[in-house]
């Protein structure tokens, strides 16, 4: 092995994972497994639009009501090799080793990327803990070794993203869009300058329009 492989590599062990937000809008994700753990994935992806395949012999009830619905198609049966071979994207969730292992050689087999919960070893992605408010999407990441560190971060932030910051991240894509199409360019800066508390402040105290209005002001837009 080279110098230069031997650098790349060890950068590449220091680094860890690369965060990525995923459009998954119509994409084929498949989940072997219908427990709690497979339920919390499945809502995500879901809510992000991707077509669901479960493949379970069970399911829980939020999981069955889904696939009652026709929001998820439902396989009543257990894993079988091949099972991966329209996918986009692979999790597994159950509690066989043995089957999370099989299901983790198939996805790397076919060039697929795969979750395996609890068992980052398997995985070639890991799902962080999310905070969301509206289009703001903070997430909390340990590289696998502390999901509960990754939990107690996630659940200190979300006391401190109020659901203002719902309205703020709404207000700031409409100003940049309005700014765009009337061609004045903001620097980084007055972004930094103008998304402050005041703008928040006036959120809770008088109300969406009065706050976007300021804003505008803030970036120069508006006198």
């Amino acid at each position: 092995m080279s110098r230069q492989t031997v650098r790349r590599t060890a950068s590449t062990a220091e680094m860890g994972y690369y965060p990525v937000l995923l459009d998954l809008a119509g994409r084929r994700c498949v989940m072997i497994g219908g427990g709690p753990v497979a339920e919390r994935r499945v809502d995500g992806l879901v809510a992000a639009g991707a077509h669901v395949t479960v493949i379970s012999p069970r399911l829980t009830r939020p999981l069955a009501a889904l696939a009652a619905e026709d929001r998820i198609h439902h396989e009543p049966r257990g894993y079988r090799e091949g099972d991966l071979a329209a996918a986009d994207l692979a999790f597994v969730a159950t509690d066989a080793g043995d089957v999370n292992a099989a299901v983790a050689r198939e996805a790397r087999e076919r060039g697929l990327w795969i979750n395996a919960a609890d068992d980052p070893a398997r995985c070639t992605f890991i799902l962080p803990a999310l905070v969301r408010r509206g289009d703001l999407t903070v997430a909390v990441a340990t590289g696998g070794s502390s999901p509960a560190l990754a939990r107690a971060i996630r659940e200190e932030l979300e006391t401190y993203l109020t659901d203002d910051y719902t309205t703020l991240a709404s207000i700031a894509a409409e100003a940049r869009r309005e700014l765009r199409a009337a061609g004045r360019p903001v620097t980084a800066d007055a972004w930094r300058r103008a998304l402050g508390p005041e703008v928040r402040r006036l959120i809770v105290e008088r109300g969406r329009d009065d706050a976007k209005h300021r804003l505008l002001e803030l970036l120069g837009a508006e006198s």
